[in-house]
């Protein structure tokens, strides 16, 4: 071996490999590099550690977080996250499972990802839904691109200015590449009515980005007679309890399954959601698992409708995506396996209970007025009357991430069922002392 102990690759590999594309040296790979760019010194590393000085090294690095009690939303929920979830998705049988795509070695991936789609239609009352979208924004945009590929000669998508900001951004940054035309308005049914004539579709919230939980009566009827599509981005938690995208006749649905149980992450990783009714299956991108039998008549799981140049010949096929999020779906799968519908009932009445009392509360204290009418779940905007910074400076001090300030010059505040009423007892106290 060389000086590289680690590497497989024996000095004869690398000579063989140097040969073959015609260079002498690993040097030589750089030579289009300018040599002022190169680093020539000796690398400032420290010496080798024990397993257990690497262990302290990296537990001192990790003390000198701060660690908060999130009490803000915004697309991103602190939910509690059953211990048994990082131990079934630890497994290596699910860690190091790779592609679905020979299924006769796959089928424990293909089960979850099959798993996974059904508890979508059933979450969003829709007919079939795919796997692989990366979050929820981008799913958004995915849905944008469908509308436009499913409408013949219409290039348009009308926005709500109400779904949250970095959903309508993804949709710009897609659309804008893709030559599509996107009008983001706060008046989508006036806009879909008069405004727009190659309308391809629309997208909504189910819970806009103050918290308020929408009504979408007659929309779908009207985005139909232009014959456009309707999108409905949603919380899956939520769905437990509010309408469904079905139920307010939706072609689409989209969204973010981080609500389902996945911790913040500091962001990430996520995953998304979507899905359709029948008539538009075949233009989902991502992956779609259906269920059959094998040579012995036993049910078993095989991706299907789509070939696999469906996600490697990108000029034939109706999205780019290819890598597969599937670890993350199976993370949500148990987590919704867990919780069964009494518990995502439960669970969402503990969030509206502790919201509305929060709320309440902060009201009372003179440090806000009310903005909106609409009902809200666990996620509510206040304008506020104090000064925002000091308000934020005092929760911080206090250990308390919240009252983020939106740019409309709101304050928003999010409850979960992970929150106790002695903390917000106490962000109310703290509210009180603000000047």
């Amino acid at each position: 071996m060389g000086a590289f102990s680690y590497f497989p690759q024996t000095e004869e590999d690398i000579r063989i490999m140097l040969e073959r594309i015609g260079v002498s040296s690993l040097d030589d790979l750089y030579a289009d590099v300018p040599a002022d760019f190169i680093y020539k010194g000796e690398y400032d590393l420290p010496s080798a550690m024990s397993e257990q000085q690497v262990r302290d090294f990296f537990e001192g690095l990790a003390a000198k977080n701060t660690r908060l009690k999130v009490f803000v939303g915004q697309g991103a929920y602190d939910h509690y996250v059953p211990s048994v979830i990082p131990y079934i998705t630890s497994r290596s049988e699910f860690l190091t499972a790779y592609t679905p795509y020979q299924c006769e070695i796959s089928q424990g991936t293909l089960r979850y990802i099959f798993e996974w789609q059904t508890m979508i239609c059933r979450l969003t009352g829709l007919d079939c839904a795919n796997a692989s979208m990366y979050d929820g924004p981008t799913a958004a945009a995915e849905a944008v691109r469908m509308c436009v590929a499913s409408t013949k000669k219409r290039n348009s998508v009308i926005v709500s200015a109400r779904l949250l900001p970095h959903v309508i951004e993804t949709i710009r940054t897609y659309a804008k590449y893709a030559g599509i035309n996107v009008v983001v308005t706060d008046k989508v049914a006036e806009e879909v009515a008069e405004g727009v004539l190659d309308l391809a579709g629309v997208i909504v919230p189910s819970i806009n980005r103050f918290g308020i939980i929408e009504s979408h009566l007659g929309l779908a009827d009207l985005v139909h007679e232009k014959g456009a599509l309707l999108v409905e981005y949603c919380d899956p938690s939520a769905l437990a309890v509010v309408k469904t995208p079905a139920e307010w006749g939706a072609d689409i649905a989209v969204g973010d399954g981080q609500s389902l149980g996945i911790p913040l992450c500091f962001g990430g990783p996520y995953v998304g959601f979507m899905a359709c009714k029948e008539a538009l299956m075949r233009k989902l991108p991502g992956r779609i698992v259906g269920q059959t039998t094998d040579a012995s008549g036993k049910r078993c799981y095989v991706l299907t409708l789509q070939a696999r140049e469906q996600h490697i010949r990108r000029e034939k096929a109706t999205s780019n995506i290819c890598s597969n999020e599937s670890l993350m779906a199976l993370w949500c799968t148990v987590y919704l396996s867990l919780m069964g519908p009494e518990g995502m009932r439960k669970l969402n009445a503990l969030c509206y209970e502790g919201a509305h009392y929060l709320h309440d509360a902060l009201l009372a204290t003179g440090k806000f007025e009310s903005v909106f009418e609409g009902e809200f779940l666990k996620e509510f905007c206040l304008k506020p009357k104090c000064d925002v910074w000091k308000l934020q400076q005092a929760l911080l001090d206090a250990g308390f991430f919240a009252g983020l300030q939106t740019e409309d010059g709101y304050v928003t505040f999010c409850v979960t069922e992970k929150h106790s009423r002695e903390e917000l007892d106490q962000i109310v106290e703290i509210v009180k002392s603000v000047k």
